[in-house]
């Protein structure tokens, strides 16, 4: 997400940045650059007018253009105004602190994604927050609605409401409060009807639908792609509806951002949650800092470690841990942390959430590179006996040729595999002399996130993905992260020998 604007803005800095002392002209023309930006972006006028004003008028204070530093100094300010154009720094989640069932009702037009979000949000409050919830659709418009959240239900784990033909939203409404009640329930999803457009019909239905659930947070949800139209349907709810909070569905594929960028401002209310995809946990809290973090190409590690904690399976990781305090590290490793890597969203999202890799991130476009060489990698593996993946010196010119006939690739491909374990090999080594597991603190600042990610390869020689800028490449540029800042889940399982 905010591909386009996120290339744009980069431009600018980094000619602000180039230039060591700035002129208030300086400024004023960067700026100007960033109004179009964000314009182009589909950021809504008030909004880029608000936010251009206000970095105007503290970047061309004394104190930056005479510090050492002018165009960090800009950077910084356009940050802090990102964050707080975004919501501020407090990320804003449900407020489930009411007298159980917490009656959470989805508004939205139709399209936008309610249903599929409802259930998200279901195994979202299940898994992470330990709540019995259940869910009801209310929309009786839309051809299969009540059977598919029924579907949906089933697949994430979380009770939904029988279905009773015939019955009204209203009438529907009170009989899953009752069955909430009955079934001692945490939390109560309920699912409204949607429109093609905003109209009377839909407003008033879900106007009787509040006065009967007295929902603790009613959720607008709006379709990121959209653009300047989500905006307007959230402005058009928003004087109709007590709303408590927006979620933005497909967010991955919005390139622009701009509706994100103008929710907050238009609707006065926080973005509590972002869609990420289609699969049923592809959904995040939204955090502003961490957003405008990617905006402005400073990466996202507290996220990229979440992901981690969330894809590595805890038995996968002890067998490692045990391994790697050997200094041991064969190919069946590597197989399991190249899925993991597949689990986290690729190589893609993987860049996208690292510091200081947007360069890399479009060398690997460039190259045509993308998740199928995850593929392709995991059939090379897949295609050597398990005496080779246990042992690699095995592989000599004979059985490299058979094993590259039978992945359907060439013997260069399994060559760059093997170089891949070489290199990650070298750094479990590396681990063992420095201490076992408790020495990867020092690895997480000397080589960017090295081995301890997995799939990034290790310190040191050329990344190991064919010489891929940024992607386990050695030397002292990448981010320094304190192993303390870790959750401490994923910090005790670093920890274990």
């Amino acid at each position: 997400m905010f591909d386009n604007l996120s290339d744009r803005l980069g431009n600018v800095f980094d000619k602000l940045k180039g230039r060591g002392a700035l002129s208030e002209s300086d400024v004023r023309e960067a700026m100007r650059e960033v109004r179009i930006a964000l314009l182009e972006a589909d950021v809504a006028l008030p909004v880029v007018r608000r936010f251009i004003d206000a970095v105007t008028e503290k970047a061309i204070g004394s104190e930056v253009l005479k510090s050492v530093t002018p165009g960090q100094q800009v950077v910084k300010i356009v940050d802090d105004e990102l964050v707080d154009m975004l919501g501020g720094t407090e990320v804003e989640g449900l407020n489930l602190n009411a007298k159980p069932p917490v009656v959470i009702m989805m508004v939205g037009l139709q399209g936008s994604g309610k249903t599929t979000t409802t259930a998200k949000l279901g195994k979202l409050l299940r898994e992470k927050h330990g709540k019995k919830a259940m869910m009801a659709s209310l929309d009786v418009n839309r051809p299969a609605a009540q059977e598919q959240l029924k579907v949906l239900g089933e697949q994430v784990d979380v009770a939904t409401l029988p279905i009773v033909p015939g019955q009204q939203p209203v009438d529907i409404a009170r009989r899953a409060m009752e069955s909430a009640k009955l079934q001692a329930a945490d939390v109560l999803l309920l699912d409204t009807a949607g429109r093609l457009h905003v109209d009377e019909a839909l407003m008033a239905e879900m106007k009787a639908i509040n006065a009967v659930s007295a929902p603790t947070e009613v959720l607008l949800v709006v379709d990121s792609l959209t653009g300047q139209d989500a905006v307007n349907v959230a402005q058009s709810f928003t004087g109709e509806v007590p709303l408590t909070g927006v979620v933005l569905t497909r967010m991955d594929g919005d390139a622009r951002g701009g509706a994100a960028l103008s929710m907050r401002y238009v609707t006065g209310k926080p973005i509590k949650f972002a869609g990420t995809g289609e699969k049923l946990d592809a959904i995040e809290a939204f955090d502003p800092k961490r957003v405008a973090g990617r905006i402005l190409g400073m990466g996202d590690v507290v996220s990229l470690v979440e992901k981690a904690a969330t894809a590595i399976k805890e038995e996968e990781a002890e067998a490692l841990a045990k391994k790697m305090a050997k200094g041991e590290f064969d190919l069946d490793d590597l197989r399991m942390q190249l899925k993991q890597m597949q689990n986290m969203g690729g190589l893609g999202a993987l860049a996208g959430m690292m510091p200081g890799m947007k360069k890399a991130k479009q060398a690997m476009q460039a190259s045509g590179m993308d998740d199928k060489v995850l593929v392709h990698m995991d059939a090379i593996i897949s295609s050597m006996t398990p005496k080779e993946r246990k042992h690699p010196k095995l592989l000599n010119a004979k059985r490299k040729k058979r094993v590259a006939a039978g992945s359907g690739t060439q013997v260069q491909e399994v060559n760059k595999v093997l170089k891949m374990h070489q290199e990650m090999a070298k750094a479990m080594k590396q681990i063992k002399k420095m201490g076992g597991l408790k020495g990867l603190g020092a690895l997480f600042g000397k080589g960017g996130l090295g081995a301890a990610m997995p799939g990034l390869g290790g310190p040191g020689g050329p990344g190991p993905m064919g010489g891929l800028p940024g992607l386990g490449s050695g030397g002292d540029k990448g981010p320094s992260v304190d192993p303390d800042t870790l959750p401490a889940d994923l910090r005790d399982m670093l920890n274990k020998k």
